[in-house]
């Protein structure tokens, strides 16, 4: 859409919030990049560029507005839609790869060399893979400036910088202001607890993703108290506990980490469960046309999917669900969470009775299948899939490739479509599955008349389209979904 310069100006004039993290504009007379519902006075449109990413329009010499806060924005919709490699390269990117990786990491992820990543996201971005994560980085170290008592030095590596010129230089460019200005008086939380407000599109149906995940708790992992949930995280670098509370309007997300080092890949992946950086207008528009649909779209706006913070997780949870209940499945693994999770003794764990992470695939590949509690088959079944994660045979993180996953979990014994199909919609953020094999779904389908060739005009939202009509059975039946 950047390209379109007339299409994006009119949004500017507008002020319209559903293009923030769409694209950024850059106005040549001040040397800043705003989001386009910045409230400060419409420049001319002369005087204005647009960009894909900030990282773009940081290369081109621009900072962040003081006022809007382009950095704190909603992340672009398209990255939830594309399957492609620059979609993938940026969930990759959002996860720390390059931090951890290197280019030649991210490029090995995708199946490509790294000058072909590089040349692919210029092309499409205006910035390569360092450019992004550096600006990521940049935003991390805000977060960390802002809201914690960190010495610099600490700041900076927490954030992922090499060296201490390395981060004062990149917060300079972005803000215009040194890390100690930035800083100022505000000194709000002890090291190691961070809180941060992410943004969020609106409609945003709060209470329905609240009872999605109140659905599915698992005791020892996750917890929900009001409207707040709370969870274990396994991070790259150690463990740390989230609590995210929501709002219509925005989500409040508290975190304490062992290791500093993770709070970009920790806020990413709240926002990426939480389904945060999804346009809910457009999908809305899709399906609210739908005659068949429009009741369900209507009655609740701004419908999420519920993503996953571990792709694994996910997988071992949805194998052990087959053919039981929800509340079954997680008092199965309620048993193993114990024996096999690796125990944590954080203070927001504490105070939400949280006691241990979920196993790791190293864990569960190492069990005996006739000792885990469940049918034999569906044992080994787990047990296979760990050693396949494990032995990174099988990737379920972010920026996996969608039907190759799909591809391998049909391989394997005891995973059919069904199972495929919900692990790649939820581990790996799918917009795109309906779950035409699951009963609840399929008889919600037959009583509304909707033949399976319907369906195809709900493209690509039929995630979406599954979830409102899987809150219709809950209601129609009275069920939780």
């Amino acid at each position: 859409m950047h390209t379109d310069h007339e299409r994006c100006f009119r949004a500017v004039q507008a002020r319209d919030e559903r293009f923030d993290g769409v694209f950024y504009t850059a106005v040549s007379t001040t040397g800043i990049y705003c989001r386009p519902s910045c409230p400060a006075v419409t420049p001319k449109p002369g005087n204005v560029t647009f960009h894909a990413s900030a990282a773009a329009a940081q290369e081109a010499g621009y900072r962040a507005c003081r006022r809007c806060r382009p950095d704190t924005t909603p992340g672009s919709p398209e990255w939830d839609v594309r399957a492609d490699a620059v979609g993938r390269a940026m969930q990759l990117i959002g996860d720390g790869v390059v931090e951890r990786e290197g280019v030649d990491g991210l490029a090995d992820r995708l199946g490509y060399s790294s000058r072909h990543v590089t040349r692919l996201l210029t092309d499409e971005l205006g910035a390569g893979p360092l450019a992004i994560a550096r600006s990521n980085r940049s935003h991390a170290a805000r977060v960390l400036i802002e809201t914690t008592d960190m010495p610099m030095a600490d700041v900076a590596f927490a954030a992922g910088f090499s060296s201490i010129r390395q981060f004062n230089e990149s917060v300079r460019q972005t803000y215009a202001l040194s890390p100690t200005q930035m800083r100022g008086r505000r000194r709000t939380t002890p090291t190691g607890r961070i809180t941060v407000r992410l943004a969020v599109r609106q409609p945003f149906h709060a209470d329905a993703m609240l009872d999605f995940l109140a659905a599915h708790v698992l005791p020892g992992v996750e917890a929900i108290h009001d409207s707040t949930y709370v969870r274990v995280l396994r991070l790259p670098h150690g463990l740390g506990v989230m609590a995210l509370t929501l709002h219509t309007d925005h989500v409040a997300c508290e975190l304490e980490l062992a290791d500093l080092r993770d709070t970009a890949v920790a806020i990413g992946r709240a926002r990426r469960m939480l389904d945060l950086d999804a346009d809910p207008v457009a999908i809305d528009g899709v399906l609210g046309a739908d005659p068949q649909l429009r009741d369900l779209v209507a009655s609740a706006p701004g419908l999420r999917v519920p993503s996953h913070v571990d792709g694994f997780e996910v997988a071992v949870r949805t194998i052990v669900g087959q053919q039981v209940s929800v509340a079954g499945a997680n008092t199965v693994l309620g048993r193993q969470v114990p024996l096999r999770g690796t125990p944590v003794d954080f203070e927001l764990a504490r105070a939400f009775g949280l006691t241990h992470a979920f196993p790791t695939p190293e864990a569960l590949a190492g069990a005996d299948p006739t000792d885990m509690g469940m049918p034999h088959a569906r044992a080994r079944t787990i047990v296979g899939l760990a050693h396949a994660v494990a032995g990174g045979e099988l990737e379920l993180a972010p920026g996996g490739d969608r039907d190759a996953v799909r591809a391998q979990l049909l391989a394997m014994r005891g995973i059919g479509p069904w199972t495929a199909d919900y692990v790649v919609m939820r581990a790996l953020a799918h917009p795109d599955v309906l779950l035409t094999t699951d009963l609840v779904l399929r008889r919600e389908l037959d009583r509304r008349g909707i033949a399976d060739a319907d369906t195809e005009r709900w493209r690509p939202w039929r995630s979406y389209a599954g979830m409102h009509l899987w809150r219709a059975t809950a209601a129609f039946e009275g069920i939780r979904p």
